[in-house]
């Protein structure tokens, strides 16, 4: 990954953006996105929307949702200490002792998540899994006086723990699920920047995913797609006692994962597997026979139907503060939605119909 595409997924990633408070990594996208498009859009979600060829017939929209799992204070004990809940799903066993961040009118506040001290523990408790509401954040404070000088109920909480470099070109941070996505977006329009196209592209960084998929819903339905490929992350299966069985044969480092099933349009699907090998792209598959539960959902049902699809970038430890993926992953993701759009003709008939009334040109 070259320097300066390293140094944005950077900040992206350090950018605090739990559902529905987006708006810190959403102007790292701005930016970034304002150096390569005909021109930028937002609207009333937060969901940022870099154009290019706008004028041309077909619209082909690309989606990766930047919002991130997280807590939001939920109450101020009379220690001082703040009770949660959580943003989108969390794995509530990676909690405790995780030092977070709370991000208030005022500034970031620094807190750990606190437990029990194992030696006062007995034998029962300690294979016991805490439920959320019996967690609690510890800011350093002593009364719900001094904390509520510094904190907030209804602020959200993200964990501290920015991007690492793991061994060869794994990293590691919170967030992975999925700020790749809207860095691979974004990337992609950075390569096509340098293409004549044929059709227009829409790059949406999308919000609030993980609380129903709906900034994909509503910039689908302003955007009206032909076309739209969503990008978000898979359950890689290289790591102990992953089940290859239920989750396929997918690693790090093997490229992005393409799916296949329901929530695809089978014209889109074959356009991205054949650039991939024109291209020698690597890639994997993956099988989605249901709904994907991702932004490719919402797109494919919006209006009278779009033609969708689905790349998704592996990941180890979805939904925890230690999500670990590949940079060459982003890189050939990126890559390969370049050259489908690039080689993509000024006319399509995405119906799955045989190959003869597919496409005129």
């Amino acid at each position: 990954m070259q320097k300066d595409s390293y140094g944005f997924l950077e900040a992206l990633v350090n950018a605090p953006s739990p559902s529905g408070f987006e708006e810190p990594a959403q102007s790292v996208v701005y930016d970034r996105m304002r150096k390569y498009c005909d021109r930028v859009d937002t609207d009333v979600h937060g969901n940022v929307i870099g154009v290019m060829n706008g004028d041309a017939k077909l619209r082909v929209m690309l989606a990766g949702h930047v919002d991130q799992i997280g807590l939001m204070v939920k109450h101020i004990t009379k220690e001082g200490c703040l009770t949660f809940d959580d943003i989108g799903g969390t794995d509530v066993a990676s909690l405790p002792t995780q030092r977070v961040v709370i991000h208030t009118s005022k500034g970031p506040v620094r807190g750990v998540i606190g437990k029990k001290a194992v030696h006062l523990m007995d034998a029962e408790d300690r294979k016991k899994v805490e439920k959320i509401d019996k967690l609690w954040i510890d800011i350093g404070v002593t009364s719900r006086r001094e904390a509520e000088k510094r904190v907030a109920v209804g602020d959200p909480v993200t964990f501290d723990a920015p991007m690492i470099r793991l061994g060869g070109d794994v990293v590691a941070a919170a967030g992975f699920d999925d700020k790749v996505g809207s860095f691979v977006v974004a990337e992609t329009l950075r390569l096509l920047s340098r293409t004549k196209l044929k059709v227009a592209v829409y790059g949406v960084s999308t919000v609030q995913e993980e609380l129903g998929l709906r900034g994909a819903r509503t910039s689908t339905f302003g955007i009206d797609p032909h076309a739209g490929i969503a990008v978000d992350v898979d359950h890689a299966t290289d790591y102990p006692h992953a089940s290859k069985a239920a989750g396929g044969d997918i690693r790090l480092g093997g490229g992005p994962s393409v799916s296949r099933g329901g929530n695809i349009n089978r014209v889109l699907g074959e356009m991205i597997v054949a650039a991939a090998k024109k291209h020698r792209i690597p890639f994997q598959m993956t099988g989605a026979p249901s709904a994907t539960g991702t932004d490719a959902n919402a797109i494919q049902i919006s209006r009278s139907g779009v033609a969708a699809a689905l790349l998704s970038i592996p990941n180890r430890y979805m939904h925890t503060p230690v999500e670990a993926v590949s940079l060459g992953d982003l890189d050939h993701c990126a890559k390969l939605l370049a050259a489908t759009l690039s080689a993509c003709p000024a006319e399509v008939d995405f119906r799955p119909l045989p190959a003869h009334r597919r496409r005129r040109k």
